[in-house]
């Protein structure tokens, strides 16, 4: 049985639903920490339990039966984020999966500019002494953060932040469809994969001038100091370490870590990833 953490997440969900695509759904199973929530898969015969990463104790009966176990990276950063992955690699070794798949992010690195990629390396460390098989997924940046960024730019006619550089922006639905692919053909990596990237890497500059054209509305691209963008975000209600945490996108775009664009993501789902203008053209209001 091949088992999806986080299943009704912006992620999860999908590869549950690119997985229903391909297989009966008796050998799929979710570990969710609200079960409630998942009950549209369990109508189609999908086996839904209880667990979470905090919970170490619930995760032997989410993962029983396992022979995969697709872990996706929690939305945390730091010793807590990486503490529950340990919890969850813990689990997945000790319910007798033969292979785990993790979701971690193209350049993950000890000495990454950006918290996020230095908990993946972590983790990838981590399972690279579980003794069991493994695949790290480095999936490209989310298309839906960049949406998140410029999401006031048709109202404000300002991108206004630090200083970038370009980013293989990738969106969801790819990156789910790949990681069922992988799923399902357990021989295809060890290890962590090339970077899964969308066609084409953008700094904000260049997005400002898709949502120009999306909307119809001018756009100007204004570079703020990461001082400025951390008191505007700290007085906004964001919590200071959070504020830091979000700075290191930029401080690792700056460096390049998620400049390259890999063909692997399109080899892997058969098709030419979804473009960011795609992507924006799904979030953006104009009203």
């Amino acid at each position: 049985m091949i088992i999806v953490t986080g299943a009704t997440g912006q992620l999860g969900r999908r590869v549950v639903e690119s997985l229903l695509g391909r297989v009966p759904a008796e050998r799929i199973g979710v570990s969710v920490r609200d079960p409630r929530k998942a009950k549209a898969f369990a109508d189609r015969g999908v086996r839904v339990r209880q667990g979470s990463f905090a919970d170490p104790a619930s995760l032997a009966h989410a993962f029983e039966g396992a022979s995969q176990v697709l872990l996706v990276s929690v939305d945390k950063m730091g010793e807590e984020c990486v503490a529950q992955h340990l919890a969850a690699i813990e689990g997945a070794v000790a319910a007798g999966a033969r292979r785990i798949v993790y979701t971690s992010q193209m350049g993950a690195g000890a000495s990454s500019r950006f918290q996020a990629c230095r908990d993946h390396a972590a983790t990838e460390e981590a399972l690279r002494t579980c003794g069991v098989p493994f695949t790290s997924l480095r999936n490209g940046f989310y298309a839906t953060s960049a949406a998140h960024f410029v999401s006031h730019a048709p109202h404000s006619g300002e991108v206004a932040l630090p200083a970038d550089g370009p980013v293989a922006w990738t969106a969801h639905a790819d990156l789910a469809d790949a990681a069922a692919a992988v799923l399902l053909d357990e021989g295809r990596f060890e290890g962590p994969t090339p970077p899964l990237t969308g066609g084409r890497a953008l700094d904000f500059a260049e997005i400002a001038g898709v949502v120009e054209d999306l909307t119809g509305r001018g756009i100007k691209r204004v570079t703020v100091s990461d001082d400025e963008f951390r008191q505007r975000l700290t007085g906004q209600g964001t919590p200071a370490p959070v504020a830091d945490q979000l700075l290191g996108i930029f401080a690792a775009a700056r460096a390049g870590e998620f400049a390259t664009v890999d063909p692997t993501l399109a080899e892997l789902i058969g098709r030419e990833p979804r473009s960011l203008r795609t992507v924006l053209g799904e979030h953006l209001t104009t009203g």
